[in-house]
This record gives C-alpha cells, structure tokens and sequence, in this order.
C-alpha cells in the first residue's frame, strides 16, 4: 500500500513514550510505531461501532424475521 507523510504534533511526553519504545527496539522507528498505534485505534473504534450497532438490534425481532424467511423461502420452492 503507498505511503503518505504527514507532519504530527505530539505532546512532548507521548514521543518521549514512543522514543523508549524505538529504544527499546519495539518498533523500527517513530513512523513505525505511529502507524500500528493508529491501525490499532482504528481497528478498536470499528469493533466499538460494531457492538454499538449490534445492540440496538432486539434480539426477538431478528429471530422473527429469520424464521419467517425461511418459511417463505420454503414455499418458494418446487415440489420434487
């Protein structure tokens, strides 16, 4: 996938976390580490939604719906 700079600013004890971290030879270097802090946060933030939206679902309506899909798809079908 291509790449793309971008200038950051930063409170100055989070890069100094993150300068331990490269230290410490966790990461490569500061793009490095930026970039999997961000994938990470953003895979967290879509799961989050996911669950948010899974839970507005009622749960006796859905089964509803399924059942009655299936007894429609039922009488769809021909008779062999």
């Amino acid at each position: 996938m291509p790449k793309a700079k971008v200038a950051l600013t930063l409170d100055a004890e989070l890069l100094s976390q993150l300068d331990a971290l490269v230290a410490q030879r966790m990461f490569r270097n500061r793009s490095q580490a930026v970039e999997a802090a961000l994938a990470d946060k953003l895979q967290r933030l879509a799961r989050t939604r996911l669950a948010r939206e899974s839970a507005k679902l009622n749960p006796a309506e859905e089964q509803r719906l399924a059942e009655e899909s299936v007894i429609d798809a039922l009488d769809a079908w021909p008779v062999y």
